[in-house]
């Protein structure tokens, strides 16, 4: 029975992709619809989230679902950039020869990026082939057919990832995706591919030649992919049974190539080569029987094998007497390579492929018509100020010679009908009110605007800090990359919204100088016209009479500067209203050349456009020209003819100051509406970049936290140094001499009545007591009396101490084994002498560091305690007194302390 290798799959865990995937497409295409793409969102969240459950099914429906996840993968990548700068999505993948081990490299990768993620379905996708091929029934023709496709499969895209990978995972990758691993993947499948069209020509029965040679070729590939296996760096990858297996089927392959050369040989009457043959056959099958063990899987093939032998030497014994060859002497079976890696494409995998974003541009089509838009409008700009600036000037030069309004004040007494039109047009706007208004609302607009641009650097240089100084906490181990080289392109956007805001002040600053130089002038036209006519100076009358030249020329001239005027605005008009179709141009050359030559295309169709249009506004300035030279020309003219008086001279100074007025008013009104208008379309760009770094910096944080626990769990799980050696009187030959062992023994069962410690001959040491108490002695407590053991005030006694339990006698005289420490040896197990040699008195609480199993173990000396005739065990001060009944012990009668505890070297 055939036995394959299925390689296994990576494992993943779901992540969050409708969220930063919507706040991409909200910041950057501005102008698709939600409807557009929420629905696409949600529908790609669940194809990920299906690949995950359906991966598991060794099944070609599942092998669809993963076909169509990647084929979105891809469709997106042009869309919907998935990285680290960009888009932030964490994708983690487990190495699929995870062996839970502390060892053998990373196991666990994740990266944000959408590459990564099609790496990573690519080898799943080969993994899951490789699956599907080793469930066929390959006892049919049918089932080997399919193992033999799906084997070169995965074979074409494991070598296809051994070319890329490096390039798509920016840092190095999990074990079965380093490029050795995917090389020795790529010769297994293919070994496993040609072995699969081996058990399909010999079921088939075809011809003995081919078969051996197929079979030859198939030891071949099995040689090839058990040397790239026994790498140094892969031997400890694989399951345990891959490379005995592997090893098996190289020299099984082998000794089938020559059972069919050898049916080939007996075929042509060479009955010594074919005995040769068979007995190399059985050599190669009893070595991939020794090498396979358990898992060999020639079996039947080898007792084919023997059979064929023997049969062939007896016949040659008894009949032909053919001479046997040595098998080095014969010419070598030859190979015939069928099964190879299919080729790699980058067409669409799933037949039933559809693009859930297809009403999103691709990127580089949006970014190159984003490109043409911003030339556009710089044309555009650039031709309009030209045409604005002459405007002005001419306004400028009219308003100095006082025109038109000198030709309607001939006789020097009513307001001129063009300053009454001028100030009805003002007051129609809203007068000097309306400029005030706008202008106070300027500041409010310029700070909110600052403010969300400072919030947004701040929330940068605080992460790059926080990245900077874990970076210099944790040097190479903080792995992930740093923010500087993440952060350059939203820091270059926030510097270039930075320059734009301060060339915006600047432009504020000018149009609050230009108000207040005329704001006189705009208050008086705000006014009514019978206001105005009393503001003005009377004149003394005009000598030049209304048919005079100079008039009739004036006249016709100030004609022609309305007709300029109405000309340039019908081509600001055609400027901004010109139409474009750039897109299908940029889609068309993306599909062609795989990249796009926006300055080259955008120039030739803007050049289309834009070029009559440029040609009119350099015409209308050179007659602007011609104009206001005639213009300046006739007015001198007219200047001599008029009656030049005091009164007359103030009021054509007055009349000069209203026209200005009026043109700074309309200048002003349109200054002001394009820097609200800047301000509030400021705002909302503002706010993307904000929420692009809120949204980098949340993702970078998250990352950083799931780091920190990967580097927590690393640092714990880093054994520690060796164990220092013991002190030297912690020896083993020191602490079988200085103390008792480590399990204390049961405690001893006393009789009824049992004995106290013997009396010592010695006497105390230190001074007799001269107290007296209710119980005074002065020598050596015998102590308790016969037959129950005295509890005055205190706990009750434990139960192995108790009346009733029945005596064990010790086995030899009690013995002293700590001197001095306060304990005595009941039989052979000794116990700590508590309340000064008398039992059921808890034992007072140790002093920190004390070891009553260490005879070394020495009690702190307090200061001021009289040592003489004492062991060096003095107990502190303090325990006088703490819950036990003074009377109940000897008073020792020190000067000044009143130790409860009786002296212990008078048991020595």
């Amino acid at each position: 029975m055939a036995t394959f290798l299925a390689v296994p799959l990576k494992q993943t865990q779901e992540v969050e992709l409708t969220k930063p995937l919507r706040s991409f497409i909200q910041n950057t295409f501005s102008q698709a619809e939600p409807d557009d793409y929420n629905h696409a969102l949600n529908e790609f969240s669940k194809l990920r989230n299906l690949m995950i459950a359906k991966s598991v099914d060794k099944h070609e429906s599942a092998l669809e679902v993963l076909y169509r996840y990647y084929d979105q993968l891809c469709t997106i990548e042009n869309k919907l950039p998935i990285a680290e700068n960009q888009i932030r999505v964490n994708f983690k993948w487990r190495n699929a020869f995870d062996k839970e081990s502390l060892f053998g490299g990373k196991q666990i990768l994740g990266i944000a990026s959408g590459a990564y993620e099609k790496v990573c379905m690519l080898f799943n996708i080969a993994a899951l082939q490789s699956q599907i091929a080793e469930v066929q029934n390959h006892e049919s023709d049918e089932g080997l057919k399919t193992s033999a496709k799906y084997f070169q499969m995965a074979a074409g895209i494991y070598g296809h990832l051994k070319d890329i990978v490096l390039s798509h995972v920016q840092q190095e990758p999990t074990p079965d995706l380093s490029p050795d691993t995917l090389n020795a993947l790529c010769s297994l499948m293919v070994a496993q591919a040609q072995e699969a069209i081996y058990r399909k020509a010999a079921a088939d029965k075809m011809k003995e030649a081919m078969v051996a040679k197929i079979a030859h070729q198939c030891s071949d590939l099995y040689s090839d992919a058990m040397k790239l296996m026994q790498l140094a760096s892969l031997k400890d990858l694989w399951p345990k049974d891959w490379i005995p297996l592997v090893v098996c089927k190289q020299a099984g392959f082998h000794g089938m190539s020559e059972f069919y050369q050898s049916c080939v040989a007996q075929q042509s009457k060479s009955y010594g080569e074919q005995i040769a043959r068979l007995q190399k056959a059985n050599e190669l099958l009893t070595a991939a029987q020794t090498r396979g063990g358990a898992i060999f899987s020639f079996k039947t093939e080898q007792g084919r094998i023997q059979r064929e032998l023997q049969a062939a030497q007896k016949d040659n014994d008894f009949i032909y007497h053919d001479k046997i060859p040595d098998i080095k002497s014969l010419p070598g079976v030859g190979k015939a390579a069928i099964a190879k890696p299919s080729s790699f494409s980058n067409k669409a995998m799933s037949e039933k492929f559809t693009d859930l974003f297809e009403k999103l541009v691709p990127l580089p089509v949006y970014e190159a018509l984003t490109a043409f838009e911003n030339r556009k409008t710089q044309i555009m700009n650039t031709e309009i100020g030209r045409l604005r600036e002459q405007t002005q000037l001419m306004n400028s030069i009219l308003a100095s010679l006082n025109l038109p309004a000198a030709l309607e004040d001939l006789s020097g007494k009513k307001v001129p009908q063009s300053v009454i039109e001028k100030a009805q047009q003002v007051k129609d706007i809203g007068g000097i009110q309306f400029l005030d208004k706008i202008m106070n609302d300027l500041p409010e607009l310029l700070q909110r605007n600052r403010e969300i641009l400072n919030e947004s650097t701040r929330m940068i240089e605080d992460e790059e800090a926080s990245d900077k100084q874990l970076r210099e906490q944790f040097k190479e181990k903080w792995s992930r990359t740093p923010s500087s080289k993440l952060t350059q392109p939203m820091r270059d956007e926030s510097m270039k919204y930075k320059q734009i805001l301060d060339t915006a002040i600047n432009a504020d600053r000018t149009v609050q100088e230009k108000f207040q130089k005329h704001k006189h002038a705009i208050e008086m036209l705000s006014k009514s016209p019978a206001d105005i006519e009393k503001s003005l100076p009377s004149g003394g009358g005009a000598q030049a009479s209304e048919g005079s030249g100079a008039v009739q020329r004036l006249r016709k001239l100030m004609e022609e500067v309305e007709t300029i005027k109405a000309e340039r605005e019908v081509m600001e008009n055609e400027l901004k209203d010109a139409k474009f179709d750039m897109t299908s141009k940029f889609f068309s050359a993306l599909a062609t050349d795989g990249a796009i030559n926006e300055e080259m295309l955008s120039g030739s169709e803007l050049d289309r456009i834009y070029g009559p249009l440029r040609q009119q506004v350099s015409d209308s300035l050179q007659k602007q020209d011609s104009v206001m030279s005639q213009v300046q020309t006739s007015n001198m003219e007219f200047c001599q003819a008029k009656a030049s008086d005091q009164s007359g001279a103030q009021r054509e100074a007055m009349l000069k100051d209203l026209a200005a007025g009026f043109d700074m008013f309309m200048e002003l009104k349109s200054n002001l509406e394009e820097g609200t208008k800047f301000y509030n379309d400021l705002t909302p760009l503002l706010v993307r970049l904000q929420n692009k770094i809120s949204d980098f910096c949340f993702a970078r944080k998250t990352e950083k936290d799931e780091l920190m626990a990967d580097l927590q769990k690393s640092i714990a799980n880093q054994p520690t140094g060796p164990t220092p050696p013991p002190p030297s009187y912690q020896s083993p030959q020191a602490t079988t001499q200085s103390r008792a062992p480590p399990a204390r023994p049961p405690p001893p069962q006393f009789s009824s009545a049992p004995s106290g410690p013997p009396p010592s001959s010695s006497t105390p040491s230190g001074p007799p007591n001269t107290q007296s108490g209710p119980q005074s002695y002065t020598s050596a407590p015998s102590g308790p009396p016969a037959g129950a053991y005295s509890y005055q005030g205190g706990p009750p006694p434990p139960p192995y101490m108790s009346a009733n339990q029945p005596s064990a006698p010790p086995t030899q005289p009690p013995s002293q084994s700590y001197a001095g420490a306060g304990q005595q040896s009941w039989g052979n197990a000794p116990y700590p002498q508590t309340g000064g040699g008398y039992q059921g008195m808890p034992m007072p609480a140790m002093p920190s560091g004390f070891n009553p199993y260490n005879p070394y173990t020495q009690y702190p000396q307090p200061q001021g305690y009289p040592t003489q005739g004492f062991p060096q065990q003095g107990y502190p001060q303090q325990y006088p007194g703490q819950g036990y009944p003074q009377q109940q012990f000897p008073q020792q009668g020190y000067p000044g302390n009143n130790p409860p505890y009786p002296q212990q070297n008078q048991w020595r």
